[in-house]
């Protein structure tokens, strides 16, 4: 089948500036030509190219949006059609660049020390340095307030004890940005690689994110320093903001998986013939096409109108709540519907279809799931709590 050609109804690039559409189009022919070639080896071994690494730090896609410290200081809107065109690639991908930035560089550029910066940021950038990001525990995920992982104070260090599960990144991380309870406060602190007491496990057998690391962390009885632990925040503000900044960038990448399954559908229905014509030509298929390109359309305008409250500092959580929410949603639903399109070829791995539709169980789960988006957003609209 022919190249990939991104879906522009409504001519969203007009909206766009030279550079964000620049920062764009270089990104989408990177995962073109390195990417998407690897793609389904490393889907069918369950492993990350991480060889690919080093060719991320020098596209400048790690912690593009920060500023200093050897990162782009893109704006937001960049940021997030980066992170469109990389799951447009594969969910595993936006991961690993969403993880290191949003979650990682994020919070130490936010929370850190100079020290801690100049120490970890621009070596993170580079691609150098991997980072993880420590919250969800077995037994708490839509409760972080609940985590069981504390941290003690033994005088001239803290002592660790505690678990972390479903860790992206975990097993390759050179640091780990832990959240656990000081004097029953929720603190981030910074754990090394290699520390005693500190292990890693891979969680196997997965169906959804294959060509992604994902971990548990183990810490028992572990010597942090104190010059490890982010001073800038305290209590649940802190891994909660961190989230937000993945989450918005969740937004994006699910479009960019939409996009890339609405337009092998649509190629594969002008090619496929079926009592001597193209599918394509047959009104359910076509209900299902313009169904697609109906919701990636309000997907994108979603997005784009995301990125500029961001950048003009009117950006809410439920906003992105919301874009989360929808757009994790309305990408599922596209692959579902492009499944259906491709017919008996849709569940091979010759197409991309069911990759992404495997991903993005995973993705409108993880980081807020659909229902406790539905809840924070409600939350805004009525004044009411029903989350407790």
């Amino acid at each position: 089948m022919s190249s990939y050609k991104a879906p522009d109804f409504y001519q969203i690039d007009d909206l766009l500036t030279e550079e964000e559409c620049m920062v764009r189009d270089s990104v989408r022919d990177w995962v073109s030509a390195e990417f998407m070639p690897v793609i389904e080896e490393h889907n069918r071994a369950a492993t990350f190219p991480a060889d690919l690494i080093p060719q991320l730090g020098e596209l400048g896609v790690l912690g593009a949006g920060l500023e200093g410290y050897g990162c782009a200081g893109l704006s937001p809107t960049s940021y997030g059609l980066i992170l469109q065109e990389l799951e447009r690639g594969d969910s595993g991908l936006r991961s690993f660049v969403s993880v290191q930035g949003s979650l990682c560089m994020f919070p130490i550029h936010a929370y850190g020390t100079e020290e801690q910066k100049q120490k970890w940021l621009p070596k993170m950038a580079k691609g150098e340095l991997i980072g993880c990001f420590g919250l969800t525990e077995a037994d708490f995920g839509s409760n972080p307030g609940g985590m069981l992982t504390r941290l003690d104070d033994a005088g001239d260090h803290y002592v660790l004890n505690g678990s972390k599960y479903w860790i992206t990144n975990g097993c390759v991380a050179d640091v780990a940005i832990v959240s656990a309870k000081l004097d029953g406060v929720v603190r981030l602190i910074l754990v090394e690689k290699g520390t005693p007491g500190y292990s890693t496990n891979t969680i196997k057998n997965k169906f959804s994110l294959r060509a992604s690391v994902t971990s548990e962390l183990v810490f028992e009885d572990v010597k942090v320093p104190k010059a490890n632990l982010l001073p800038g925040v305290e209590g649940l503000k802190g891994p909660l903001s961190c989230l937000n900044s993945a989450r918005y960038g969740i937004a994006f990448g699910a479009v960019g998986a939409a996009m890339a399954v609405y337009d092998e559908a649509l190629r594969y229905s002008q090619n496929r013939i079926m009592f001597d014509r193209p599918i394509a030509r047959f009104q359910l298929v076509q209900n299902k096409l313009v169904w697609m390109i109906n919701e990636i359309t309000k997907g994108q305008l979603l997005a784009w109108r995301l990125g500029k409250l961001k950048e003009s500092h009117k950006l809410h959580h439920s906003h992105v709540s919301l874009a989360k929410r929808n757009n994790c949603w309305m990408a599922l639903e596209c692959c579902r519907l492009a499944r259906d399109i491709l017919g008996a070829n849709g569940i091979t791995d010759e197409y991309q279809v069911m990759r992404h539709m495997c991903n993005l169980e995973s993705v409108i789960t993880y980081e807020g799931t659909h229902d406790i988006h539905a809840l924070i957003v409600g939350r805004e609209i009525t004044g009411e709590n029903a989350i407790m």
